[in-house]
């Protein structure tokens, strides 16, 4: 997940019950407003699958806080979240709290950002969450929360098949895996062994492209962003691993999106397993909650040299606009904390909204579905590897460069090393300017 992650994620991720852009307005409320007065909160994020469970947490919230009202709006999918916020803030219509998805956002709405140093939220953050977000000497962003990403699968039909997931640590035992399946298509009731959703360029740009790249700057978003050269000296090792989605996948691949991917194949039992992470929880569970609930699994992309870890990390950030009222800024942070650290709010954080926590103190709350576990779990084990693509997710670099070139590799209109070239050398044009 869509930095923004979810303009590409989120992403990323528009497929819940709400169109993108679509508003909802929530009543709820700060302790801010000891004096009784009434103060409207607006919120603008880009993590549209949890849009339902952000509206239920806010029904809760007003019960106890009557005098503040909040105002939330949407945006992912085929909608970027950057452009709205650019826009929304040179009409005089900027949101009170607005999303970040790291270095470059902080870098590019820094004139709106409030120090977030003193929230209990922030004192709560766990160890490197807060490291993109830091700047001047200030904490600017909260974490949203901790994903992470692999293959989810069908257990049903890796049963059925007599393959244990958990045995595919090697590109080989994947791609043997792959083929046995593929040749069992009609007996497992599958379309395919993938489903590759070509028409959504941040999968590949942002998630896949990640494990691949983070190897040249140790996992480190704000090291690669502040490089002025991408080494990408794994590109061969990303080229295996599209290229086995690729030909294993339901076709046509680049008339696919994501909700087709998760909502029409996967959840409906056609796809044996998809590149996605922990944050289609929600949307498994809307249409289908015994599969979701029993029947899905996820394990880490067979990366050379970097087997059996999983990607996790922070890809939004809660940011609190500096330029609103006293009263405002005041009423957003305190909702915030609430959300974090109260009793309520970090029920809330685990069961609806099916967070893994980016924040200490929930030692004693277990992950509630079969994907948050597993993220969980690496992290205890601490066999996970790191987010890099924050890097360059709100720069233009992956809108413009890095999204349009895989796109052209994977429809066959351009090679991969030409692909290559222009993703590196427009890097470097964008990092030397």
């Amino acid at each position: 997940m869509k930095k923004n992650f979810w303009k590409r994620l989120g992403k990323r991720v528009a497929v819940v019950a709400l169109a993108a852009g679509a508003a909802f307005t929530l009543a709820a409320c700060s302790n801010s407003s000891s004096s009784g007065k009434d103060v409207k909160i607006t919120i603008l994020q880009g993590k549209v699958e949890n849009n339902k469970q952000f509206k239920q947490i806010a029904k809760e919230y007003e019960k106890s806080h009557p005098h503040v009202k909040i105002e939330v709006t949407s945006i992912g999918g085929g909608t970027q979240y950057d452009p709205v916020l650019k826009t929304r803030i040179s009409s005089g219509n900027a949101p009170t709290i607005f999303s970040l998805a790291g270095p470059a956002d902080v870098q590019q709405f820094k004139a709106h950002e409030a120090d977030l140093s003193d929230t209990k939220a922030a004192k709560a953050a766990q160890p490197g969450t807060l490291d993109a977000v830091k700047t001047g000497g200030k904490i600017v962003g909260l974490p949203f929360n901790v994903e992470g990403y692999g293959f989810v699968y069908n257990k049903k039909v890796f049963e059925k098949a007599g393959i244990d997931p958990n045995s595919l640590t090697t590109v080989d035992k994947l791609e043997a895996a792959v083929k046995q399946l593929d040749s069992q298509k009609e007996q497992l009731g599958i379309k395919g062994v993938f489903a590759l959703p070509g028409k959504e360029a941040w999968i590949m740009s942002d998630h896949l492209l990640n494990p691949y790249v983070a190897q040249d700057y140790n996992g480190n978003a704000l090291k690669l962003y502040k490089s002025k050269k991408m080494a990408f000296s794994k590109n061969a090792d990303m080229k295996t691993m599209l290229d086995l989605q690729k030909d294993y996948s339901i076709k046509p691949v680049m008339q696919m999106d994501y909700s087709a991917q998760v909502n029409q194949y996967f959840s409906q039992g056609k796809a044996a397993m998809i590149q996605q992470g922990d944050w289609i929880y929600p949307t498994v569970e809307g249409i289908d909650k015994n599969f979701a609930k029993n029947d899905i699994g996820m394990i880490p992309i067979p990366v050379p040299g970097e087997e059996g870890k999983l990607p996790v990390g922070t890809s939004l950030y809660w940011a609190v606009n500096s330029q609103k009222s006293t009263a405002e800024q005041k009423a957003a942070k305190n909702f915030l904390d609430w959300l974090y650290t109260s009793k309520a709010g970090k029920k809330d954080v685990v069961n609806t909204l099916h967070f893994v926590p980016a924040y200490k103190g929930y030692d004693n709350y277990k992950m509630s579905d079969p994907l948050t576990s597993v993220v969980f779990n690496y992290s205890q084990k601490h066999q996970t590897t790191g987010w890099a693509f924050p890097g360059y997710t709100g720069t233009s670099w992956d809108p413009d460069v890095a999204q349009p070139n895989l796109q052209k590799y994977l429809s066959g209109k351009q090679s991969w090393d030409k692909t290559v070239k222009n993703m590196t050398d427009g890097w470097a044009k964008q990092q030397n300017k």
